[in-house]
């Protein structure tokens, strides 16, 4: 097919996290295919008094080549009428809109209402039931719902939940693409060094954003089992509390494993991802709920060993025993993982499988997902 024209819909530079990461990559792929693509972000995402941490913002240059328009305003219904006006003029071959929060339907779902009917609209749907519930995201997400002609999920779990809300025969999973923005893969010893830790001392990583649905409450618990004490064995907790952090240190203090935890509490910034994956032996994410993850690809990119709770869409993406582990969500089970990754020195087998496994995750399989589905 000739060049299309795509404008995606979602947070993006200098937005942080997840979804800003994934758009920037998703706009670069379509870049990359030859292809007119446009970001259009947020100028106000969420009222301050709504957002759970120190900013929304990070500080890194902005992705090279890639158009971003910061032009909506997530609360403002006049703003809205502007953005289609906007993106009426532009007139792409289709819209993919990032839905991941009801907060965001009213505005998404009134955007993609009073588009010319001639642009389709694919929705990238990361979470259809939040981790988080409230009162009215039920009807909330029905409203932006019906408001798309195509869907896309990061997980089967996704897809599933999609069924809530449409029957539509246009929807289909797609595993979320490998991260490749954070630089390339650098030795341990020298991503310890940069992070000025031991060189002798075992390192698991837990990464991200911290709120109790990624159950790193789960993780310390296991860290307390005396054969994982006996072993030796450091965590790394490298991310923004979105939780109150005293919570925490207080489980770690009454735990007693001051000294096994390493916080690093602040956001990471994307220069220094690369530091925190290559230096740890292990990537934890015992999670409660899961949908997808962006941190397994970010470790699936920098080729670590990962250990996942059965939850979501993580052991679609983690096979057990091959690439880590899968466990329940009981701290046993976590700590019988970890010494059998220690005791058996399963790093290097696994680290092997991760590099074959990777392949799997691709941008341009993302994108021919989306356009099987959008243009029919």
């Amino acid at each position: 097919m000739s060049q299309k024209k795509i404008i995606i819909i979602g947070p993006a530079h200098p937005y942080r996290g997840g979804i800003a990461n994934f758009n920037n990559s998703l706009a670069k792929a379509y870049k990359e295919n030859g292809d007119h693509v446009q970001v259009f972000s947020f100028k106000l995402q969420y009222p301050s008094f709504l957002f759970p941490g120190k900013t929304q913002y990070e500080d890194s240059d902005p992705p090279k080549d890639i158009k971003i328009r910061s032009i909506i305003n997530s609360i403002n219904p006049w703003n809205w009428f502007n953005v289609v006006r906007a993106i009426n003029n532009e007139n792409p071959d289709y819209l993919v809109i990032r839905y991941w929060l009801p907060f965001m339907a009213p505005c998404l779902g009134t955007i993609a209402r009073l588009v010319n009917s001639n642009i389709k609209i694919l929705a990238i749907t990361d979470n259809i039931i939040p981790h988080e519930k409230r009162f009215g995201d039920f009807s909330l997400t029905k409203y932006f719902i019906k408001s798309c002609d195509a869907f896309l999920t990061l997980s089967a779990s996704v897809l599933d939940d999609l069924l809530k809300f449409t029957t539509s025969k246009e929807k289909i999973f797609i595993p979320h693409p490998i991260y490749d923005q954070f630089g390339e893969k650098i030795e341990k010893n020298t991503a310890l060094a940069n992070l000025d830790l031991n060189s002798e001392d075992k390192h698991l990583l837990f990464f991200g954003f911290v709120r109790k649905y990624k159950g790193l409450d789960l993780m310390l618990h296991a860290m307390s089992d005396k054969r994982v004490k006996k072993l030796g064995v450091k965590l790394i907790v490298a991310g923004e509390f979105y939780d109150n952090i005293e919570d925490y240190t207080s489980l770690i203090n009454e735990l007693d494993i001051e000294s096994n935890i390493i916080l690093r509490s602040d956001f990471i910034d994307e220069s220094d991802v690369k530091n925190y994956f290559c230096a740890s032996d292990m990537i934890t994410q015992t999670y409660r709920t899961a949908t997808q993850s962006g941190v397994t690809q970010i470790a699936y990119h920098f080729e670590r060993p990962m250990l996942v709770t059965n939850v979501g869409g993580l052991a679609e993406i983690v096979p057990n025993n091959k690439v880590g582990y899968v466990t329940t969500q009981n701290p046993n089970d976590i700590a019988d993982a970890i010494i059998d990754f220690y005791s058996n020195k399963r790093e290097g087998e696994f680290v092997k499988n991760v590099s074959v496994e990777k392949s799997r995750f691709s941008w341009q399989s993302l994108i021919d997902g989306i356009e099987s589905l959008i243009l029919k």
